[in-house]
């Protein structure tokens, strides 16, 4: 087998350089002065709403347009009082809305009410020109006519450039109004809040709430009690952005207990440690000596807790700490790994309030462990229009303290008939949420479903997690037992992201990005259950750091600082001048997320463009293996809905690939024969990326006829002024033994 290889070499940085785009409505569109007097009336009710209600100073106002919209294509005149404050800016929360079997986007902005009314009286004089100047009705091809006749048109009490831009905004738009929550919740929830001057706390007093600081998460998210959320429904029903019940079951797994059984092991020396956040450990089992036990749970409930609370918690850690000894048949070659335990729950109900404060603090006070294990998960089904609290903080999480989490993709209830959506916290975007297979690589009978809102693909990969039949080996308090469950099939994904990146020394995007490229293959099909996610991830982990011999696989590290980070010098090897290989990408990055904006959730976008070097007339173009053509100078822009089902718009995953078939047709070499790597990064908030994002790209080239090139590949690289490093297990592992080895002095 073939190592995988490191490039390390520069990244160029590019600022977009396209310009401004002429924007029209779609060709054979027209937008009539009668949805103009719609939209206007509509906002005349809204301004009426707010006139009277004085709470939050200002006005709430929804707009629900009629499509899901790229970010150029949202409001920016209607709403805009000063050119130079961007009308995103205003935009507090946003969902979909399914009419007669198509999504649609709303977004929820809050304005002064002299936005309003500024507004009403643009689109009048819109309303007024449609009538008298276009016969109440305007075109995609009158647009294009005034655009190219800019001095024939001109108007008396508009510019024309503003006439154009509220005719685009009031096409995409279908209506405005003031949207209200219509959740029954009747236990303590979770409530977020839209975001307006005023702080949470402040506002909730104004309608008779008086909450405790210790009760809010963040700025807009808090814990009420029943009748806290009844006063608040009453009062301002139109505040809630989202609420969720807080006391939630534990998603459970299946252990079927038998007889105490002793197993022995070695005393533990420098293995890396990794964290699990779980309920309670039992510290007399055999592996005792490797687990450092912090237990969370307050006290008085300690005193009443029975052995049943500490079952699953330690059954997971002796996953972690020994699962390779204890299941030979999934010996992932990754050894053995100290934990360090958090008992943050017990075997039943738990609050997701307290569990999001103890998860920040753990992190917190625990910044030498990179690596965490939570298989704790809800009964409850996820929301479709929002992230869930805890998995919103733990992508928070993720992006402050530079670790990642691995989640369990959680349990359907045996009583549950037919699909299930996941439980929270697993739809956290930024973790690695593995849901079970079977033996056979197929969805294990408790499997639960993604997407995350409606669009993320979740879970990321599965494992072999037990199922009737073909149960894990477990160790509990009171000896050996057989279970199945998500739950025990995180553990052993946790151990092989711990051993890229302790053992390894990969970064957590590479760590990543080599887990979704080993359980994606070649030829993958995509999971339209999203019950497997990209696929099921190799046992032995030679197989994740080598490929076959006719496979050069290698990685590259780098940093987004502007709009374009790229490198055009990847060189591959030629046979006959034509280069014969398939080939695929994985790219994986850890964005900032903002929970308030509802459906779009992630703030940073990374296009990946991976293939051949071509010059045109129009410049240096890469030829995508993906025929990715978003953001290409001179095509024709993509809609925001086919571009996040075909090239992953705002998935924090890309992963692209060529299908592998037997009609076997080496590539055209261009030029010197290089390829190249583009990603292009937007920002969904701000125009400018508000700091640098890290990102790992793993690559593969298939050698078509089966042969092994790698060396060719080294040569090449070298010359073209590449650093190469062959990625050698038993190197790395005495690297890693002698960095941990303890230095004494005389």
């Amino acid at each position: 087998m073939n190592n995988i290889l490191e490039l390390k070499g520069p990244f160029e940085s590019k600022k977009n350089d396209k310009g401004p785009i002429l924007r029209n409505i779609p060709v054979n569109s027209e937008l009539s002065a009668t949805h103009i007097k719609e939209l206007i009336d509509d906002l005349t009710l809204v301004l009426q709403k707010w006139e009277k209600d004085t709470l939050i100073d200002g006005a709430l106002v929804s707009v629900h347009y009629k499509q899901v919209v790229a970010k150029s294509n949202r409001i920016k005149s209607i709403f805009e009082l000063n050119s130079q404050i961007d009308s995103n800016a205003s935009i507090c929360g946003s969902k979909f809305e399914q009419i007669n079997g198509t999504i649609n986007h709303i977004f929820t902005h809050y304005v002064d009410l002299s936005v309003i009314r500024n507004a009403i009286e643009k689109l009048n004089i819109c309303y007024n020109i449609l009538l008298n100047k276009f016969n109440g009705k305007i075109t995609h091809n009158q647009i294009n006519d005034i655009t190219k006749n800019k001095k024939s048109f001109q108007f008396t009490n508009i510019t024309l450039s503003k006439f154009l831009q509220l005719i685009l905004d009031a096409y995409y738009v279908n209506r405005f109004g003031i949207d209200e929550d219509i959740t029954e919740l009747k236990d303590e929830a979770i409530i977020t809040i839209y975001k307006t001057k005023f702080k949470t706390s402040e506002l909730l007093r104004k309608i008779g709430i008086n909450i405790a600081e210790s009760k809010i998460i963040d700025e807009t998210t808090i814990n009420l009690l029943p009748t806290e959320l009844e006063i608040l429904k009453l009062k301002a029903p139109y505040l809630i952005a989202m609420e969720v019940k807080d006391l939630a079951m534990i998603s459970f797994d299946n252990i079927d207990y038998v007889t105490t059984s002793i197993l022995s092991i070695p005393q533990p020396s420098n293995e890396p440690i990794i964290g699990v956040i779980d309920t309670l450990f039992y510290k007399d089992v055999y592996f005792g000596e490797w687990v450092e036990y912090i237990p969370m749970v307050d006290k008085n409930i300690l005193e009443t807790v029975t052995l049943n609370d500490y079952k699953h918690g330690t059954s997971v850690t002796s996953l972690i700490v020994d699962g390779a000894s204890i299941n030979p048949a999934l010996d992932d070659g990754c050894g053995r790994f100290r934990v360090r335990h958090f008992g943050v729950a017990t075997g039943g109900r738990f609050s997701s309030f307290t569990i999001l404060k103890q998860i920040r603090e753990i992190i917190y006070n625990n910044q030498d462990i990179k690596v965490w294990n939570l298989s704790l998960g809800s009964v409850l089904e996820i929301h479709p229009n929002f992230i869930s609290p805890e998995a919103a903080e733990l992508d928070r999480i993720q992006c402050e303290y530079n670790v990642i989490f691995v989640i369990a993709g959680t349990n359907k209830p045996q009583n549950i008939m037919g699909e299930m959506k996941i439980g929270a916290p697993a739809d956290s975007l930024n973790s690695i949420v593995v849901n079970a297979v079977t033996k056979e690589k197929k969805p294990v009978s408790y499997h639960r479903v993604g997407p995350v809102l409606s669009f993320f693909h979740k879970p990321d990969i599965s494992y072999y997690g037990g199922d009737i039949g073909e149960r894990i080996r477990v160790c509990t308090p009171t000896g050996e037992a057989y279970v199945s469950g998500t739950s025990f099939a995180a553990p052993w994904i946790t151990r092989k992201i711990t051993y890229l990146i302790y053992k390894m020394g990969f970064s957590r995007e590479i760590a990543k990005a080599l887990i979704i490229d080993a359980a994606a293959g070649w030829n993958r099909k995509d999971d339209m259950s999203h019950s497997i996610g990209y696929g099921v991830v190799p046992i032995k982990i030679e197989d994740i750091v080598k490929s076959p011999n006719d496979e050069i696989r290698f990685f590259m590290t780098g940093v987004a600082k502007e709009y374009q980070t790229y490198n055009y010098n990847i060189p591959v090897p030629t046979s006959n001048d034509k280069q014969p290989f398939f080939a695929k990408a994985t790219l994986c990055y850890f964005p900032k997320c903002s929970r308030n904006q509802g459906v779009d959730y992630t703030d940073t976008e990374m296009d990946i463009h991976f293939g051949r070097i071509k010059e045109t007339k129009k410049g240096i173009e890469i030829v995508d293996i993906n025929e990715n053509f978003q953001d290409e100078k001179g095509y024709i822009g993509i809609y925001e809905g086919p571009a996040r089902n075909l090239y992953r718009k705002w998935d924090n995953i890309k992963h692209i690939s060529e299908r592998i078939s037997e009609r076997k047709r080496a590539k055209t070499k261009y030029g010197v024969g290089n390829w190249g790597l583009s990603i292009k990064t937007k920002e969904r908030l701000t125009k400018k990326i508000d700091k640098e994002i890290p990102f790992g790209v793993v690559i593969t080239l298939k050698e078509m006829n089966g042969k092994n090139r790698i060396d060719d590949f080294i040569q090449l690289s070298m010359a073209r002024g590449w650093i190469v490093h062959r990625i050698d297990l038993d190197n790395r592992i005495n690297i890693y033994n002698k960095a941990e080895e303890e230095v004494h002095f005389d």
